[in-house]
This record gives structure tokens, sequence and C-alpha cells, in this order.
């Protein structure tokens, strides 16, 4: 790959499937906002975006759309996610009275080069100079803290919105890695299904997210911290309020978390030798906003018998990973996908 500098109105991004987040170089974070648009049907206009069409969710009338574009990691809707972007990094640009910037992606390391190109041309026509991309969870082992340049094994686990990603890096470069199209918008599901089967009443995604926020466990918790909560009674179709406990909450979310542990097992199963001891007194690093589920790492740690670890701000970890490769790409310009340049 061609050797370029990145300049001073460069801009990373994280393009997650639940959040966007948004670094421009020299500045930090800049933008956090839900990766949701909403969108007038009629003139396909933007009516909101971010914290805005995420209010919209299920609320809108017949004229109005409100998506959440991004799936399992990746462009689902071309359109959405093109109109989404461009009014954010028009936001920033504005802002910061920025032209038309270099821009750093994270990606999943499962993506393909169909999924791929669809990223670099979402931003391209969003106004970027020139984009190039990084994995997932490179970047957020390099917003971890982690020193991905050095000759010892690592390994993160970022447990995103769409996907979780697990890799363990040594010397610059992913060794071994598992891309699991289960993760938070799964566990959220989870807790959807198992409300109306267990207690007869419908939620909506959001209501599913708050509850795994604030009560969603791995395991047990010293108290069975209680919640209440409202939602449409699939029998009268009326309104109801019920209580519902975080011990519930974990058993609706077993078998996603037991299916993110076994994904960390095979990897580890699949690690060379001399990594593996690595590993074993280094430990697991754990980033995106999954690391938060109340004692998942105690649960990683107790499958694995290896140290685990939250990473400091897990939520911004992939967008803090572009944005240091943006500061010092002579060092880490060997970690960026081998992306075309556009002119």
């Amino acid at each position: 790959m061609k050797f370029f500098t990145f300049g001073s109105k460069d801009i990373g991004i994280d393009l997650g499937t639940a959040n966007i987040l948004i670094t421009l170089k020299g500045k930090g974070i800049v933008l956090k906002e839900p990766s949701v648009v909403a969108i007038d049907r009629k003139t396909g206009e933007i009516k909101a975006t971010g914290h805005e069409a995420k209010e919209m969710l299920g609320r809108t009338p017949e004229m109005i759309k409100a998506v959440r574009p991004m799936k399992d990691g990746v462009i689902a809707d071309f359109t959405a996610t093109g109109l989404m972007l461009k009014n954010m990094l028009k936001k920033v640009c504005s802002r910061y009275n920025v032209g038309r910037p270099r821009v750093l992606v994270g990606v999943p390391s499962g993506i393909t080069e169909v999924e791929e190109r669809a990223v670099e041309e979402s931003v391209m026509q969003a106004g970027a100079k020139e984009v190039y991309l990084i994995e997932e969870p490179m970047a957020a082992a390099v917003g971890a803290g982690i020193n991905v340049a050095e000759p010892s094994g690592c390994m993160i686990v970022d447990i995103g919105g769409g996907t979780t990603e697990v890799a363990v890096i040594s010397l610059g470069g992913i060794v071994v890695s598992n891309s699991l199209r289960i993760a938070g918008d799964e566990l959220d599901e989870d807790i959807v299904n198992y409300i109306k089967k267990e207690k007869n009443l419908s939620i909506g995604e959001t209501t599913a997210e708050q509850i795994k926020m604030q009560i969603g466990c791995a395991t047990p918790l010293m108290i069975d911290v209680p919640m209440e909560i409202r939602g449409r009674d699939l029998t009268t179709g009326l309104p109801r309020n019920i209580t519902i406990k975080s011990s519930e909450i974990m058993e609706a979310m077993q078998e996603s978390i037991t299916k993110i542990i076994e994904t960390v097992k095979q990897t580890l199963e699949k690690t060379p030798p001399e990594l593996s001891a690595d590993l074993v007194e280094k430990g697991i690093y754990l980033a995106g906003g999954g690391a938060l589920i109340q004692n998942i790492d105690k649960l990683l740690s107790a499958e694995t018998n290896m140290p685990v670890y939250i990473a400091n701000a897990p939520l911004e970890c992939v967008v803090n990973g572009t944005g240091k490769t943006l500061e010092d790409l002579e060092k880490l310009k060997s970690v960026l996908i081998n992306s075309r340049k556009k002119i």
C-alpha cells in the first residue's frame, strides 16, 4: 500500500449498528449519535438523524419512515446509510470548518469485499475525499491502549450492536479472528421474545435496550434487581405495567451470551501456542457496549481461566482507535486494510 500522510482535518468513524461515533484529528470525539435516520417517504428528504430519529422509532406516521440502516455491522440500506452519513459529516465539517476530509472507518473483520465497497461508496457520497478502512477489533485494541505493534499476543473481544469481534493481535496484524453476528441487538431481541413468551407482554426494542442496560447480567447479581416496565398486553391489547427482575433477563440472554463465550473459546483454540502463553499473562480485553453487561467479565474469566479486563470507555474504543491511528500513522499504517485510494 502506498504510504500517505494524513492531515489535520482527518476524520475517524465508528460506523456501528447501534451508534455512529466520529473523531476529528486533534479534537477527539466530536459526534456520538444513534445509527438511526428518519426519511420522508414521498420526497426522500431527511427529517432527522441520531437521537431525534431514534425517538421516532415505532412512533412515525405513514409518510415518515425511521430506520436503522446498519445491520450486523454492515450496510443493510445503502440509500438511508448514505443520507445519514452525509447529514452527520455535514454537522461535523460545518462546525469545525473541515473541507473534504480523508476518512478512516472501522469495519467488522468478517466483512466481504462487496460490503467493503458499500462502506467506501457511502462515505465517499457523504463528502469524503479519500476513504480508508480498519478492522474493528484492531481499532478497538488500539483504542483500549494496547500496543498492537509488540511481538506478543493480545486478545480483544468487541461486543458491539450488530457483531461480536474476537481477535488475537500481534506485530500490528490480526493472527486469528472470528466475527459473530450475535451482539447487543440480538440480546435486545432475546429480551423482547422472553417477555412476550413469559409475560404475555409486547415491548419495543428501545425498552428492551433500557432493560439490558439497567438490569442485564451474565451471572446472578448479589441482589435480584427489579425494574418496572410498560408494554402492550397481548391478550387485551391494552397498556400494562409489570415488574421484571435481573435473574429473568439473565435467563433471556443466556443462549446468546453462551454463543459469544463459545466464539472466544474457538478463537483461543486456533491461537498458536507461543501467543497463547502471552494471552495467559496479558488476559482478554473487553470492548463495545456489551462489555457493560454486568458480570460478563466474570463469566468469561471463569469459562476461559484467564484474566479479563474491561477497557476504559468501552463504547468509544473503536472510534478512539481510529483517532489514535490517525495521530500515529507512521507507526500504525500497517493496521489499515489495503483500501483503494480515491482521488
